[in-house]
């Protein structure tokens, strides 16, 4: 299988968390792409008509896409615990979480889009709607983290885990633990899972200029 893919998207880290969780990582081909709101990519394209990442192909040509659909498949092709739980309850809970962690992903990519706008071109209120979501989140997170830490690791843990670890990635200057202490204590647990420490965030770009990962670049 090929993943077209990228080491600063959180919700191609998402997919690869759960590729290392049910073993399946050494299954998967990454081909690293440059997408964004202003620039496609044609390979993409020809499998994506929406033309996002991450998006899977399989060997038969069949493309898979967005990242729920991709790990609800890689999910049945292991015979370890499912990520996705069997049980209604647990799986609508699953779910849930999932929902939180993709919206805080998207929340945060908004809010990065208008950082690298130049001024006067940042919308302030798009600004300020991304902090009160940001804020509603991780109050919603910390009141659920015992939840968390309790329920087996699955597709809610990734979402979640990969998207506080973009808001470190992508927003150094915001100090969200000190108010959080309970999801603060569990992204520690998250961030020291092999399959964490595996799908690290970096950033090829800067990486390439000679400066420091997570300097520069989307």
């Amino acid at each position: 299988m090929k993943l077209y893919w990228s080491p600063r998207s959180p919700f191609v880290r998402k997919v690869m968390l759960v590729a290392h969780e049910a073993g399946l990582a050494g299954r998967i081909e990454t081909e690293a792409v440059q997408v964004t709101a202003v620039q496609t990519h044609s390979r993409v394209m020809a499998h994506n008509p929406v033309g996002k990442i991450p998006t899977l192909v399989l060997e038969d040509g069949t493309a898979i896409y967005d990242s729920p659909v991709i790990c609800e498949f890689l999910d049945t092709l292991h015979d370890g615990p499912p990520l996705l739980p069997r049980d209604p309850a647990a799986r609508l809970r699953a779910r849930r979480w999932e929902a939180l962690g993709d919206g805080l992903a998207e929340t945060l990519l908004v809010w990065l889009g208008e950082r690298f706008r130049q001024q006067p071109g940042q919308s302030e209120s798009r600004i300020t709607v991304c902090r009160t979501k940001l804020a509603a989140i991780l109050s919603a997170l910390e009141g659920e983290a015992a939840d968390l830490e309790a329920a087996p690791f699955g597709i809610g843990q990734a979402a979640i885990g990969a998207a506080l670890a973009y808001l470190d990635f992508r927003f150094g200057d915001v100090a969200w633990r000190p108010d959080h202490p309970r999801l603060a204590a569990w992204h520690a647990g998250f961030s020291a899972r092999p399959s964490a420490v595996a799908t690290a965030f970096w950033d090829e770009l800067a990486a390439a200029a000679g400066t420091e990962p997570g300097t520069k670049g989307r």
